[in-house]
């Protein structure tokens, strides 16, 4: 059957954060020979697989249940996520060899490498008890019953790549624009090429982005969110309410909480609350008056040096001439991600990829789908060449059931570790705030305080936004 795509009106991305498919989604059909009801074959684990630790011994990948002491902080330390730590994780080496052929069999060690410097800086704050082979756990369908519900009754994809094997914030402007303009690590806040909200605008069609408590940190990333008004920007309650009235835009891009008491998934921060929040968007959609014309896209930027067992694929299109920071050329994919698709138009037990020798999904599908279904021109050559999720659409008619129902949060026992100290975004999102322009009668002011706390970054981010909102012209 053809593809629905055309009778979606409302395309919903959540991008939480740093967490591999492995980790979240491999063992969600392992009972069932990694075949999902339908009879799709499924790249999950089997439980067989395995690292080396220090000494070349195997240690094999192990279950975090809802009874795992502090298993909703696990790995219980924030890895290595920054290029050279995911080149170790793939390839054992500081650089990828040639060809650049991944065996995923340095995690452990790597993992042990920072686990010993974080233990030696406070301010990382390591979970009491843990240890280096807790890179190896990965959590069950039990475990995380939300996430795990929504992949097996609409479609989980198990080949969705992150576009880059580095950090966050290049991977979210290939989420976003399709490039990172050559960069590979987060020191780089702020981009300067148009993105899918710009070229939406440019078409007269609507978009939002809405952080979850605080204004978003996307807004400050392109020139043309930056400069755009404040009625495409919102928090979690505004989606919440346009969702309910059946106004939400054709496109929205969702952020959670960054903070380290917030709700984002990023290790070590509790996953738990990752799952409320996905119930609750779930439930705003599900139950808004435009569910039947929408498509939800569950995704995590970047694995945060979480172990995946998939190598991920070479042959990706360089997303323009921007020279690549460590002389990497984007022709290979970052790290596996886990990727779930929600619609009535879906078929329950969906395994979604596209077919084998072609280009994989990565977060550029994102974009490529978006412009297919309003017939927008490519930002980049790598969302040109990235394939769309349409064909994961195959009902004609909306599924009425409602796969959600009596399956409940879980609630984690334990507590973050440092919940006052900020979290790595919050210290981006803070230097964005600092560089908007502030008109006062002195002239414009760029400023950025010493800021020591979670909560001192989220008021000095709330404040200089505030004031900038406040002296900008008119728009």
């Amino acid at each position: 059957m053809a593809d629905q795509l055309s009778s979606i009106n409302h395309i919903v991305v959540l991008a939480l954060e740093n967490r591999s498919f492995d980790q979240m989604l491999g063992f969600l059909y392992t009972d069932e020979g990694n075949r999902s009801p339908s009879g799709q074959p499924y790249e999950g684990l089997t439980g067989e697989e395995t690292n080396p630790n220090a000494n070349g011994n195997p240690v094999k990948v192990f279950k975090i249940t809802p009874t795992t002491k502090n298993g909703y902080f696990m790995p219980g330390c924030d890895p290595g996520e920054e290029f050279h730590n995911v080149n170790q994780q793939l390839f054992s080496a500081n650089d990828a060899p040639t060809p650049p052929t991944a065996t995923n069999q340095g995690f452990l060690t790597n993992f042990a490498y920072i686990l010993a410097q974080r233990v030696k800086q406070p301010r990382w704050h390591v979970v009491p008890g843990t240890v280096a082979t807790n890179i190896m756990g990965m959590f069950t369908p039990e475990a995380l019953p939300i996430l795990s519900t929504l992949a097996r009754k609409y479609a989980v994809c198990d080949h969705w790549f992150c576009s880059v094997p580095t950090q966050t914030m290049p991977n979210r402007a290939f989420m976003c624009a399709g490039t990172s303009q050559g960069h590979l690590d987060d020191t780089t806040h702020s981009f300067t090429v148009p993105s899918i909200f710009g070229r939406l605008s440019d078409s007269n069609i609507d978009w939002c982005i809405f952080g979850y408590d605080k204004d978003p940190l996307t807004r400050n990333d392109f020139p043309d969110t930056l400069h755009a008004p404040d009625s495409h920007f919102g928090k979690f309650p505004d989606f919440k309410a346009a969702a309910a009235a059946g106004t939400l835009p054709a496109f929205t891009f969702l952020e959670p909480s960054w903070g380290a008491t917030g709700n984002s998934q990023h290790p070590n921060y509790d996953v738990a609350k990752g799952e409320q929040l996905i119930h609750d968007v779930y439930y705003a959609l599900r139950n808004g008056k435009g569910w039947n014309e929408t498509l939800l896209i569950i995704t995590y930027d970047e694995h945060g040096g979480n172990y995946d067992h998939v190598p991920p694929p070479t042959g990706a299109v360089p997303p323009d001439n921007s020279v690549g920071e460590y002389g990497f050329d984007f022709r290979r994919f970052g790290v596996r991600v886990p990727a779930v698709l929600v619609s009535p138009l879906i078929a329950e037990g969906t395994v979604f990829r596209v077919a084998p020798g072609t280009t994989p999904l990565d977060h550029t599908s994102i974009l490529k789908t978006v412009e297919r279904r309003w017939n927008l021109q490519p930002l980049t050559a790598r969302d040109a060449a990235a394939p769309d999720v349409g064909a994961a659409l195959t009902l004609a008619t909306p599924r009425t059931d409602e796969p959600l129902k009596g399956v409940a949060v879980p609630t984690s026992t334990g507590r973050v570790p440092g919940p006052n100290e900020p979290s790595h975004i919050q210290q981006i999102h803070a230097i964005q705030a600092a560089r908007l322009p502030v008109r006062t009668k002195g002239g414009v002011n760029f400023h950025l305080p010493q800021l020591r706390t979670n909560k001192d970054h989220a008021d000095f981010i709330a404040r200089r936004t505030a004031a900038w909102k406040a002296t900008r012209p008119p728009r």
